[in-house]
């Protein structure tokens, strides 16, 4: 067997196999053996057929099975001879098979590029200091409040002002046609929100249940619905209900409800300040990774496969997919376009790509790497933060296939810390922000 590799491009190769002929006849001879052994021909014994006779009735099939086990069986050992990886699944390209002449097929395939990471430990960088403010806090707090306020039907015969929850039905026209999916009854819209759009819910303003009423809307370009995007429409609607937030007194009675721990609106205050650290903390620590290896990567050049790039879009869309399945919508529903996802998804992916190499071939130069225990300790982590069995999340990675992403995932993860570790980081006074007492995390309130 003789190898070669031609470059198609940085991360593209094309590996070309030869196997000789003396090697191809033995392989047919076998073969047409095998097969007459057990064919049963017409007027022939088992095992009596003349060759001839096989290659007439299966000669197609036997040097397609042959083709295959040669490929089956030199493409390992090409690619260890040749010392490449591909990724993804090559693309063959293979000559017919022919007695007496040596078989050439050739794989072509994306591979991981060269990287010349340099100045990766050591990097000067900035951490911004985790100050949380009484505001944040009181923000929070509301959070909470309006999360256990209720929705109560408006009883007087007012008018719909900003802030109220209206209940409605409503129709979008473009030219005079309805637009097709643009429209719904018993919607409920929270006006002033913009959740929908701001001159649909203006129009709203001022009207009382029952009452129809028709404006008309020009979305934005880079509206989120694709059959709205860039397009005037006319709206009909109609005012079913009207119902306002009604939300709890921030008292201690208020407190009681989230357990016996909580006594008093001051113990609640201050876990909310203690869960609103713990969530800047790992905020301030997320971005200075991001920053870390956005300068790591900037200093860095090199084609990307596009075999990854694609699997990463691949899942941003699957986890877009998955939500709206979820919340019992899909991509038709909402008005997305899978293909603009992609485009819109193709930016990050190359981003999230690149660093993933780079962590990659860090990892490999300084020795970081994830053993079994470290696997152990990343699934019970998961299933902590999932409250589930830690036997549960192991048993879901392993039918999935996914055990070695995770070990992947935790090792940039771990090699990310590294970078961390071994940066200069002096520390700045966030903005805007004043000094409080801070404590240690503590969970979520609930």
């Amino acid at each position: 067997m003789k190898t070669n590799v031609e470059e198609i491009s940085p991360v593209k190769k094309k590996l070309i196999v030869e196997v000789d002929s003396t090697e191809v006849d033995n392989l047919l001879q076998a073969a047409y053996k095998k097969v007459g052994k057990r064919a049963k021909i017409p007027g022939f014994r088992p095992g009596k057929a003349p060759k001839k006779i096989l290659e007439r009735y299966f000669g197609d099939q036997v040097h397609e099975d042959v083709t295959r086990d040669i490929i089956s069986n030199t493409f390992p050992k090409a690619l260890q001879e040749s010392d490449m990886y591909p990724l993804g699944t090559p693309l063959l390209e293979k000559n017919p098979l022919k007695a007496g002449e040596s078989f050439t097929y050739s794989a072509i395939m994306e591979v991981r590029p060269e990287i010349q990471v340099k100045d990766y430990l050591g990097v000067e960088i900035e951490k911004e200091e985790c100050v949380v403010s009484d505001e944040k806090v009181r923000e929070r707090l509301q959070q909470i409040q309006k999360a256990h306020g209720k929705l109560n039907v408006i009883e007087e015969d007012r008018p719909v002002k900003e802030g109220d929850y209206v209940v409605l039905e409503y129709e979008g026209f473009e030219n005079d046609a309805p637009i097709e999916g643009i429209k719904a009854h018993n919607f409920m819209l929270h006006v002033g929100s913009g959740d929908f759009h701001p001159g649909f819910e203006s129009a709203l303003i001022g009207l009382k249940k029952g009452e129809q009423g028709e404006v008309d809307v020009d979305f934005e370009e880079t509206y989120y619905h694709e059959k709205l995007a860039g397009k005037k429409v006319h709206f009909t609607f109609q005012i079913h209900d009207v119902k306002e937030m009604v939300l709890p007194e921030l008292d201690d009675a208020f407190a009681k409800n989230f357990g016996d721990e909580f006594q008093d609106m001051q113990t609640l205050e201050n876990r909310v300040r203690e869960m609103v650290t713990a969530e800047e903390e790992k905020r301030i620590e997320t971005d200075l990774k991001r920053r870390l290896m956005q300068d790591i990567a900037e200093k860095c050049e090199f084609d990307l496969p596009e075999v990854l790039v694609n699997a990463e879009i691949d899942n941003a869309l699957n986890r877009v997919r998955e939500n709206l399945m979820r919340s019992g919508s899909s991509f038709e529903k909402a008005g997305l376009s899978e293909e603009k996802l992609r485009k819109d998804f193709r930016e990050d992916a190359e981003k999230r790509v690149k660093e993933m190499l780079i962590l990659g071939e860090i990892a490999n130069r300084e020795g970081i790497s994830i053993d079994d225990e470290e696997l152990a300790e990343g699934i019970a982590g998961i299933a902590r933060s999932m409250g589930q069995p830690v036997e549960s999340i192991k048993q879901y990675y392993e039918a999935r296939g996914l055990m070695d992403s995770l070990r992947e995932t935790l090792m940039e993860e771990k090699t990310l810390n590294y970078l961390v570790e071994h940066a200069k980081i002096p520390t700045e006074q966030s903005e805007n922000a004043k000094p409080d007492t801070q404590t240690d995390v503590q969970k979520e309130p609930s």
